[in-house]
């Protein structure tokens, strides 16, 4: 089996779940190398700098007429910038999780300084690939960024959570004359009220195709059903593929289209031309018809590949292979919602992108564990709220079998704001794991005339791309005007408004209603009392928003009611910010079933107990230390799904109940020290049995991996639940030692935590506090290793725990390999006039005079073709800021193939002059000193022979070759 995790919508190779996430590199790239396209990991090697850069004021007639050119961009954003002593990382990144904790920050951004960062990279494009199509691909930046590529502004994005695919053709410099891309952050701005990380926190990429191509997202193949009824039905792909011809000559091409089951069989195939202009797009039609397909559920997630060939005679010009599924989706405004018409309850969670240690860069074996863990909880439905995620996460959605609300993020129809809109319903049309469009969450002018005026165009929007798949909207009210934002959408999601439920379906019976968010209610793991003075806060679910619901409660409002199609429960997990209902020192929220880890809060057995309908289950809650409390009445919550409970405390029974599905069982328990058991009876017959005990002191750490192995290919990472045991191994509940790690070998640390919202520690250094007992630490491999990770924890007075995890051999992601600050290439150079007479090297062009010198680029001569004699000199001129590491005296003039006779000029100094014709290559060194150099050319023409600078000139390191 194989799984390609990093590769959007459009990868190649279905995702297929595997507990190990392999990532098979060279399977996942083939079909596109072959096709004569490459998409290139760009994470590697980037230049960082926390802060702005403070800009010199434009002064002055010149420095305002270039400020305005093409490709002069000043500052870090241009080609020449000195960034050598700026800080060395690879992506994703996100910068504000390795910021301090600050109380006059942002509390909703979870105290963390924000601000505005800078990001710069170097590409060398080789001469080989001069004529092809290039294509930047940022995959999200947090939170509006500005992008350079040599100087020139070629992107602003105004969200942080839409990707970016940029055309750098026309400004691609090949050979030597290397690249420079730079990428302005501004986390200083915000689109939302929960931690939303800063920089670019998810991958980039560089893609290198045929001048005819097709487009990023060109590929639309969602399937539709065409027959009545599933029963032996007649499916239709209506295939569209977008390309561009980015060359200089009209092309005519063929277009083909394969769809493959999941067994490997190929099940239809369709071919057809097309004419794409230059520099224009053409789209190919190419429906396709199919018989009976198996069918993808939740629980049956039959995937089938669709492949997209360009062929240009025989000739693979382009090549791309995306998975879609076969399923029917229905919502009912009296029964609720329909998967392949058979009912289906929305077992559903909302969930952010955070995650403990990383932030929000977090990868994509990480989000696989996270959506086990959803899995593993009964979860069938995430919405993700409230934003696209990350392409490589609905293609985990479609392989594990989720049904997912995608939900848009700005919520606004101007153009700018439409276009993020456009491309979610673009990007992610084909996956079958969607059910519903969300265009908005909570929205002041929900119940207004502007509101229904706003979703009416959006709808519109999405239903012109997709109208395969109902729209809703998160409303948290106004559902009873007259004209609302409900008129507008064909399912209404309602936040909460529990109350409202029945009179919303009595008032309005033809429409379908689901609950896009519900209970918001407040839990810390491993915590039993509550105490808002010290911000704690038990985990009984007896604590909640006062707009919200206990976990038990708001499924009951759902589960008992038939038209309301399920529940989305806020949240499925922790995230950073947002910690009501408290405030500094709390800097994460309470709301998560689990923790920022993905550990268990109580809530976890509640729904598991709820949703889990195959498997008995029955649970207890609090752990069973309470060492000083002997004799005192403890609650005692018992979640099951069976039909009757017994407890018992040491082998004596408690007494039994019948079990309450929905508000569960409470017993109250005198504390004694030892075991408390619960016993799970149906039709009479234990079923299941479970149970807390008192442990003794801790005597060790405990290192649990997540998995047994990791893929050395740099991406690869895993969790390791880090845990204090006693003498028997039993897990301590109440133990909080300070953890020190030491990590070795074939991968690193990327971060780690304990869930706990109060604490403030630094999640990316060398120790952690254990929380309740538990803490997390998230290794990676380094790129291109084998061998083993050798994990180190210690703590005083227990024993160290050691684990050594393999790392297996891959052959890596195809990427662009990291440069170093490139030497630089002198191009933009005034041009004087010919002169008879030998003119003054130092003289002064007047600061508004932008016409009498021209302008130009090696090669330079004395005599341009077609002058003649009597002129016989010309001056280039132009200037440069040499590097720091090249100001101290180590740097060179590179001058090469000069002929005849020159004089090089330095800061209005003579630096070197040549008398001979021979050509030379001349290494000149730069004179120590700082800022700006004036740098000048007097050639003369002898006569015969022309006075010639034939080569490039650049500003390098002495010696160099």
């Amino acid at each position: 089996m194989k799984i390609s995790l990093f590769y959007h919508g459009r990868v190649v190779g279905r995702l297929v779940l595997l507990l190990a996430v392999l990532f098979d590199s060279s399977a996942a790239f083939a079909a596109e190398q072959e096709g004569g396209r490459e998409r290139l990991s760009l994470n590697r090697g980037w230049y960082f700098h926390l802060g702005d850069v403070p800009m010199a004021p434009i002064r002055g007639h010149s420095e305002s007429y270039m400020n305005a050119k093409a490709g002069n961009a000043p500052g870090p954003a241009g080609r020449e910038f000195d960034d050598s002593e700026w800080r060395r990382l690879d992506l994703p990144h996100d910068w504000a999780v390795e910021g301090p904790f600050d109380p006059n920050e942002n509390i909703s951004q979870g105290y963390r300084p924000r601000g505005i960062s800078w990001y710069r990279r170097y590409l060398r494009v080789e001469e080989s690939d001069r004529g092809r199509y290039f294509e930047l691909q940022f995959d999200a930046i947090a939170t509006h960024a500005t992008v350079w590529v040599n100087g020139n502004v070629v992107k602003r994005n105004y969200s942080g959570y839409n990707a970016s695919y940029i055309d750098i053709t026309p400004y691609i410099r090949y050979g030597d004359a290397m690249n420079t891309i730079a990428v302005k952050v501004d986390a200083t701005q915000m689109e939302g009220w929960w931690y939303e990380g800063a920089g670019m926190y998810r991958h980039t990429w560089l893609v290198k195709a045929n001048p005819v191509h097709i487009v990023t997202d060109g590929l639309h193949a969602t399937p539709r059903l065409e027959s009545e009824t599933l029963e032996g039905g007649k499916w239709s792909i209506p295939v569209e593929v977008t390309l561009n011809n980015s060359g200089e000559n009209l092309q005519t091409v063929t277009v083909e289209v394969t769809v493959t089951a999941p067994n490997g069989k190929q099940v239809a195939k369709q071919s057809g031309n097309v004419t794409v202009p230059v520099l224009g797009e053409a789209v190919a039609k190419l429906p396709v018809t199919i018989q009976s397909p198996a069918l993808w559920s939740h629980e049956q997630t039959n995937l089938y590949r669709v492949n997209a060939v360009v062929k240009h005679g025989k000739r693979v010009m382009d090549e791309i292979v995306l998975s879609t599924g076969f399923r029917t989706v229905r919502f009912d405004s009296q029964q609720g919602f329909f998967l392949n018409d058979k009912h289906v309850k929305l077992q559903g969670v909302c969930i952010h992108q955070d995650h403990a240690g990383v932030g929000v860069a977090v990868p994509t074996s990480i989000w696989e564990y996270r959506l086990r863990r959803l899995k593993e909880l009964g979860v069938n439905a995430i919405r993700f709220s409230h934003n696209a995620p990350a392409a490589e996460v609905l293609d985990l959605v479609d392989s594990m079998g989720f049904l997912v609300m995608d939900e848009n993020r700005n919520f606004n129809p101007s153009p700018d704001y439409m276009q993020q809109l456009e491309w979610m319903v673009r990007r992610d049309r084909h996956h079958p794991g969607i059910i519903l469009w969300s265009v908005f969450n909570e929205e002041p002018v929900q119940a207004s005339e502007v509101g229904y005026q706003m979703v009416r165009r959006m709808v519109a929007a999405v239903k012109a791309l997709d109208d395969t798949r109902p729209v809703t909207a998160a409303m948290n009210g106004g559902f009873f005007s007259d004209l609302n934002v409900s008129h507008a959408v064909d399912v209404l999601g309602a936040n909460y408004q529990v109350p409202d439920y029945d009179r919303f379906h009595a008032a309005r019976p033809e429409m379908p209603f689901t609950s896009s968010e519900d209970t918001s209610a407040f839990m810390m793991r491993g915590e039993f009392t509550t105490d808002y003075d010290k911000n704690l806060i038990a985990s009984y679910d007896e604590d909640f928003a006062f707009w919200g619901n206990s976990h038990r409660d708001a499924w009951q409002a759902v589960a008992t009611r038939d038209y309301v199609a399920g529940a989305f429960v806020w949240t499925g997990f922790d995230y950073r910010g947002e910690p009501t209902p408290l405030a500094w020192p709390s800097v994460s929220s309470f709301f998560g079933i689990m923790d920022l880890n993905g550990f268990a809060k109580t809530a976890y057995y509640i729904h598991r107990a709820q949703w889990v309908k195959d498997e008995p289950q029955a649970y207890l809650a609090p752990h069973w230390n309470w060492a000083g409390k002997e004799g005192q009445t403890i609650p005692v919550l018992v979640m099951a799904n069976v039909d009757k409970v017994q407890l018992l405390l040491n082998g004596k029974s408690l007494g039994e109940q019948v079990v309450d599905p929905f508000q569960m069982n409470t017993f109250d328990v005198a504390y004694q020290p030892g075991k408390l058991e619960v016993i799970g009876y149906s039709s009479g017959k234990e079923v299941v049995r479970n149970s807390v005990e008192t442990t003794g002191k801790a005597v060790a750490v405990q290192l649990v991996p997540d998995r047994k192995a990791l893929v050395g290919d740099g991406f690869d990472a895993m969790p390791i639940t880090v845990q204090a045991v006693d003498a028997k191994g039993r897990v301590v509940p109440t133990n909080n030692s300070l953890i020190h790690f030491e990590i070795s070998g074939a991968g690193q640390s990327i971060g780690h935590g304990n869930g706990n919202p109060n604490s403030h520690e630094d999640e990316k250094g060398a120790t952690r506090h254990l929380f309740n007992g538990l803490a997390q630490l998230i290794v990676q491999s380094h790129y291109e290793s084998s061998g083993n990770i050798t994990v180190k924890a210690s703590s005083p007075g227990l024993k160290t725990a050691k684990v050594s995890i393999p790392v297996k051999k891959v052959a890596a992601v195809p990427y662009v390999a990291s440069q170093t600050a490139p030497n630089v290439h002198l191009s933009d150079w005034r041009t004087s006039p010919v002169a008879s007479q030998r003119p003054d090297p130092t003289q002064k062009v007047a600061d508004n005079d932008m016409n009498s010198w021209g302008w130009g680029q090696p090669p330079f001569m004395s005599q341009a073709k077609g002058e003649t004699a009597p002129a016989r000199y010309r001056l280039y001129r132009t200037n440069f800021t040499p590097r720091k590491n090249l100001a101290r005296g180590d740097g060179e003039l590179f001058i090469g193939d000069v002929v005849g006779r020159v004089e090089v000029w330095l800061n209005g100094e003579l630096l070197y002059k040549k008398d001979k014709v021979r050509k030379q290559t001349l290494r000149l060194p730069i004179p120590k000193g700082e800022g700006n150099r004036e740098l000048t050319f007097l050639l003369e023409d002898e006569g015969q022979d022309n006075a010639v600078i034939g080569g490039p000139v650049i500003v390098q390191p002495k010696g160099k070759k």
